[in-house]
């Protein structure tokens, strides 16, 4: 599992909300609109800065909850039957001074917290609520200092299916904030300041299904900044999904995370990508990864990818950047979604490093050693060792052991760059699709430019009827094919039919 940008030889391996308006550009309208007349204004979740506040009184029937006995909401946990709910009174609230003491809730137990209730891992306890039981609430309660390991999470450690977390602060952990399960609802949260992500939605056996993560604030995540510690894992962000299909991802404010601000990596199918407002993250706004079927649309992203977009060019790297970037990622009809493309339209991307890219790794499918996601396999081929000469050189596994980045609809998209305000001169303006020219495992059967040429010509990649503010420029096929918008609208590319250019506005 991970991210590798690009390899051209062996590779290494509805809550309460608050209406802003877009930061203005020089030289554009102060608020960006998808089309010359449609207007775009979208909401922030401004959920840390103004929590909900949880119950005042203990619900009838509740169980209290004492800050001052240590570990007392692990010990009426266990002590109360299943369908149980625990009221918080205020106060700081401690679990056992061992590294392993957490809550183990029972199906269909619900948590809330009074104003100021805050449950503290003191550094010490590496979990605040696991175990397998389905269908636990979570509401009005902050959980801090929890130091769960690398890929591991404080809240839903488990990965437990049908939680509900609404209207809670879960900061400054190490590892993730918050696991996800099935069928889970992540609501009005500030998730806010973890050492790896903000949440993860991870399962080690079986699929996250049906989840939806709405209004929430995602920021400051992964401050272990993992991606300098481990080179190569793909293992920061402020979101990362793992293997999920079927997700609505709404209303969220995703920003100032280290890292990408929404990362989908590995078999990931029917998203739903909406109205966010994605911002200021230090690498892209959102990557979506050898995945499938999704819908990016009506999101604002805005200021993103200077950090990481700023590194590359400053060594030299060629690789356009982009703060939307699909990696071997595309529509497939065979797999059961909402849709059978990926379609992003009506967003406003105003003053980021570069716009979308579309990548294809020739050299990473099944079975290759260049596949970073090593033991997976496409959804089409389930046993990767199907995926071996001779089979894979004729089809149908000649097309389904790789992801393709295929069936791409690119439309009514408004696409701002003033240079000067991201503080750049090349490298920062590219529009993409393109490959690597294939050169590895020696028995592959994609090498060379077939898959070069079938990104850019052959796999129904299309941009049509976007508006571009600024000096766009356009990359096709390969680094070394940088376009001006009229060899990107003519032959043999034929992108961009009914778009306008407009290189003044973002000067």
């Amino acid at each position: 599992m991970g991210i590798k940008w690009r390899n051209w030889a062996l590779p290494v391996a509805a809550p309460a909300m608050l209406a802003t308006g877009c930061v203005g550009t020089q030289g554009a309208p102060a608020e960006p609109t998808v089309a010359p007349s449609t207007s775009v204004a979208r909401t922030v979740a401004r959920v840390c800065a103004k929590p909900v506040a949880g119950p005042s009184q203990a619900p009838a029937g509740a169980v209290t909850i004492d800050p001052a006995v240590v570990g007392d909401l692990a010990t009426k946990t266990r002590n109360s039957p299943p369908n149980s709910t625990f009221w918080l009174r205020p106060g700081q609230h401690r679990l056992e001074p061992d590294r392993y003491a957490q809550v183990i809730p029972k199906k269909g137990n619900r948590y809330l917290g009074a104003s100021g209730a805050v449950l503290d891992g003191r550094r010490t306890n590496q979990y605040a609520f696991g175990g397998s039981a389905p269908d636990v609430t979570i509401r009005h309660l902050t959980v801090q200092g929890f130091v769960a390991p690398h890929n591991e999470g404080v809240v839903n450690h488990d990965s437990a299916d049908g939680w509900v977390v609404e209207h809670s602060t879960i900061q400054h952990n190490s590892g993730a904030g918050l696991m996800a399960g099935a069928r889970q609802r992540v609501r009005a949260n500030c998730l806010r300041g973890n050492g790896q992500y903000g949440l993860n939605a991870y399962k080690t056996s079986g699929l996250v299904s049906d989840l939806v993560v709405e209004g929430n604030e995602i920021v400051g995540n992964n401050t272990h900044d993992w991606e300098r510690r481990r080179p190569g894992c793909g293992c920061t962000g402020g979101v990362k999904f793992w293997a999920v299909n079927g997700a609505d991802i709404r209303g969220n404010w995703v920003h100032d995370n280290r890292g990408a601000g929404l990362w989908a990596d590995t078999n990931n199918n029917d998203f739903r990508i909406e109205d966010n407002v994605l911002e200021a993250n230090d690498g892209a706004a959102l990557i979506y990864e050898i995945s499938y079927n999704a819908v990016i649309r009506r999101n604002t992203i805005r200021r993103n990818n200077w950090v990481e977009g700023r590194r590359y060019a400053e060594r030299g790297d060629s690789f356009p950047l982009g703060t939307i970037y699909l990696s071997e990622a595309g529509g497939e009809p065979r797999i059961p979604a909402r849709t059978n493309r990926i379609e992003i339209y009506r967003n406003v991307l105003e003053n980021n490093w570069s716009g979308i890219t579309l990548w294809e790794n020739a050299d990473r499918f099944c079975n290759s050693p260049a596949n970073t996601s090593s033991g997976d396999c496409t959804l089409l081929v389930r046993d990767v060792r199907r995926c071996a000469q001779p089979a894979i050189a004729t089809t149908p596994l000649l097309d389904d052991c790789r992801w393709k980045t295929q069936r791409v609809d690119i439309h009514g998209n408004r696409f701002v760059l003033d240079k000067s305000v991201v503080g750049c001169t090349v490298k920062c303006d590219r529009m993409a699709v393109l490959a690597n020219y294939g050169t590895y495992p020696d028995w592959s059967p994609y090498q060379g430019e077939r898959v070069a040429e079938a990104i850019t010509h052959e796999q129904r990649n299309r941009w049509h009827d976007n508006v571009y503010l600024g000096p766009w420029k356009f990359v096709a096929h390969d680094p070394s094919r940088v376009l001006d918008f009229g060899q990107w609208q003519n032959a043999p590319y034929q992108q961009d039919a009914g778009s306008t250019l407009d290189l003044r506005a973002g000067d």
